[in-house]
């Protein structure tokens, strides 16, 4: 029946397309060029103006490509890419820095809920997303800690014009994955509303039918997300709105070759109150005050139905900021103060612990010229758990002609330690090593000794001084043209970071089992350069492709690499290898790249759209012994992934829409266990 459906769908789908009268086509994307966009600078900037490294995903796209959650249409941008951790959520890799280093917000606010740094991007629907805005690079000048690898902003609907109107939409998928919507949007002159909730369900996926695991488990999931808009008057302006998500996923695993059951349950409520207020035409202001929850409860029963094992996580973020823009003649001074608090409970922590925080930030956008464009500011930071930190920026955009520009820029960017590295106290149950988070650890490690449990402690380790935060130097240099059909964009990067965060073993149990705390090692870099270029062939036809190459090492391990340079090879033979075979650092590919065609055929009203993702090899573990990833280790093949859609209009109301994702049916189940096999779907959306 689901086969079924979904092969009916596509059916009527061709034959409605083909049955209608020819129309004229009233579908038309915005240039990208005139695209306003805030989150690079806080101001409203128009994007090709920028001096700063930018991506905009407009909605047509997120549309026309047939995704619904957030992971999924970010998976198609060069120069991101999605990798899974430990719990098989998925996290963005820019500029080749973890997804622990790039901010998510909503809205302009940040979301909590990290699981090992990574924040699970599909637990946020795209059905009611205006544009997303992604800055690439240290962006701690304006947003702190967790933005220096760069920032994503996803920018929802509001309502625009006095009227009722809005969308209902289904759609259904392989793996019975079914996404429902409803996005409401009324206004009436000072009073303006926005309703919009989203179900996903899906029975998971599984690439081995030989274990009773699957790589993916069924789950469900519901967003709400009321807005409510009130305009005093056209210089003082309320916002409030909130966003809640639940979700229940079966939690399954086998210990000792016995099958356990349960459930994981996430609840997460996010609640923002922005009061604008302009205070002449060139003073403007922004009161906000924002607070999120994010719960996390696990539970596993044994094969006897008996409880075997409870977890938890409930973390809290109270901000209030307040923000002005004073314009200058074309030039505007951008500045801010707020402070966070913020809470954890969970497992493994002996205490709810708490963070606070003061900053403040100065933004100068100078225009000493109509083509020159200088953009400079830092941003203070004062927290309760480490040294203060200051983080300054300076871009500049010089505009030869009306086709093309270079812009370039330098700034710091810092991430904090997080819960886990300062408060962590793990020992696994069955294998017996330990965790331990940096100001816990001392205390543990002399209760261990105080037991008899310890055989020895690593010699030179203490935990006097605080732990620092890792800290980046991001140098970006690019250009932009546009010129009648054709667009490109270039850009090179570099970014060297310092005090990285790693494990490190410092004591040893007599059982034999090590204790491993958290500690700042040397530095690591990435570089690379990242190509955009679009072609408009004709007005209905145009193809856009996108490339990056990146290298990503560790310094230390290129500065001694003597202490890596023997290896086992397959004939368990010792072998020397030069410097140039050390590929660098995880799960990186040094090219990725996508080419996507977008055809539109006016007569009928209907776009094919055609996206090709390429990845080359990458490495996931070192299999020759030496403790770095070099070329003759094991490595995952490079691969291509096709998807394709097709979206036919009927009289503007009613939207059909079919597409396959993976199209070729591309999998590596010992490989890369997240990625799923084909996906067919069908989409119906009526819009009033």
């Amino acid at each position: 029946m689901k086969i079924t459906f979904t092969l009916l769908a596509v059916f009527i789908f061709c034959q409605i397309s083909f049955a209608q009268e020819k129309q004229k086509d009233s579908i038309k994307a915005n240039e990208l060029s005139e695209v306003t966009v805030t989150t690079a600078t806080r101001t409203e900037r128009v994007l090709s103006s920028l001096p700063l490294p930018m991506t905009v995903i407009t909605s047509e796209a997120i549309i026309k490509s047939g995704v619904t959650r957030l992971n999924e249409i970010l998976n198609e941008q060069t120069g991101i890419i999605l990798i899974p951790d430990e719990s098989g959520f998925e996290g963005v890799q820019i500029q080749g820095l973890d997804a622990a280093y790039t901010m998510i917000l909503i809205d302009g606010v940040p979301l909590v809920g990290r699981s090992s740094g990574v924040l699970d991007l599909s637990r946020i629907s795209v059905g009611n997303i205006e544009r997303i805005e992604i800055v690439k690079g240290a962006s701690s000048a304006l947003y702190g800690s967790e933005a220096m690898g760069g920032v994503i902003n996803v920018i929802t609907k509001r309502p625009k014009k006095d009227m009722f109107s809005g969308n209902l939409s289904y759609r259904y998928g392989t793996f019975n994955t079914n996404d429902a919507n409803a996005n409401l949007l009324w206004k009436k002159k000072k009073f303006a509303a926005n309703l919009f909730a989203n179900f996903y369900s899906t029975d998971g996926f599984d690439l081995d039918k030989s274990t009773w695991l699957q790589n993916v488990e069924k789950f469900h999931n519901t967003t709400i997300q009321p807005k409510i808009y009130y305009d005093f008057s056209e210089n003082l302006k309320l916002t409030v709105n909130n966003r809640f998500f639940n979700q229940k996923i079966d939690n399954k695993a086998i210990i000792e070759s016995e099958r356990y059951t349960g459930d994981a349950k996430e609840n997460e409520w996010n609640s923002q109150i922005k009061l604008e207020h302009r205070w002449n035409s060139r003073l403007y202001w922004e009161y906000e005050f924002y607070a999120t929850n994010y719960k996390n409860d696990a539970f596993l029963n044994d094969p006897d139905n008996v409880l075997f094992e409870k977890t938890y996580y409930n973390q809290w973020l109270v901000r209030p900021e307040i923000r002005t823009t004073w314009s200058i003649n074309r030039d505007k001074l951008t500045a801010g103060a707020g402070l966070n608090y913020e809470t954890l409970d969970r497992t493994y922590f002996a205490n709810n612990v708490k963070f606070n925080s003061q900053y403040v930030y100065l933004q100068y956008d100078y225009n000493p010229t109509e083509k020159l464009n200088i953009l400079a500011g830092f941003r203070y930071d004062n927290h309760s758990e480490y040294a203060s930190q200051l983080s300054p920026k300076l871009a500049v955009n010089y505009k030869f002609n009306t086709s093309f520009s270079l812009k370039g820029a330098v700034g710091y960017g810092y991430k904090a330690p997080d819960f886990r590295q300062l408060y962590f106290d793990f020992t696994n149950p069955s294998v017996g090593y330990t965790v331990l988070g940096y100001n816990v650890a001392e205390a543990r490690l002399d209760e261990f000794d105080s037991q008899g449990l310890l055989s020895s402690r690593v010699a030179g380790i203490n935990f006097d001084e605080p732990l620092k935060p890792e800290s980046s130097i991001n140098f970006n240099f690019g250009g932009y043209y546009k010129k009648n059909k054709l667009k490109i964009e270039l850009n090179a990067f570099y970014n060297s970071i310092s005090d990285l965060i790693d494990t490190g073993v410092v004591a040893a149990k007599k059982s034999g089992q090590n204790i491993f705390s958290y500690f700042n090692y040397s530095k690591v870099f990435t570089y690379g350069l990242e190509f955009n270029s679009a072609y408009e062939f004709t007005r209905d036809f145009s193809v856009s492709v996108g490339y990056q190459y990146l290298t990503a090492k560790d310094k230390s391990v290129v500065d001694n690499f003597e202490e890596h340079q023997y290896i086992r090879n397959s004939d368990l033979q010792t072998i020397k290898i030069d410097k140039s075979d050390y590929f660098g650092l995880y799960n990186r590919s040094k090219h990725t790249a996508n080419i996507k065609f977008a055809y539109t055929i006016p007569s009928i009203k209907t776009d094919i759209n055609l996206r090709v993702l390429y990845r080359s090899k990458y490495g996931l573990f070192d299999t020759n012994g030496n403790g770095i990833l070099d070329k003759y280790d094991n490595f995952i093949g490079d691969y291509f992934i096709a998807n394709l859609s097709a979206t036919k209009y009927i009289m503007d109301k009613f939207m059909l829409q079919a597409g396959v994702n993976n199209l070729f049916d591309y999998t590596d189940p010992s490989q890369i266990p997240s990625l799923a096999g084909r996906q067919i779907y069908a989409r119906i959306q009526y819009n009033f």
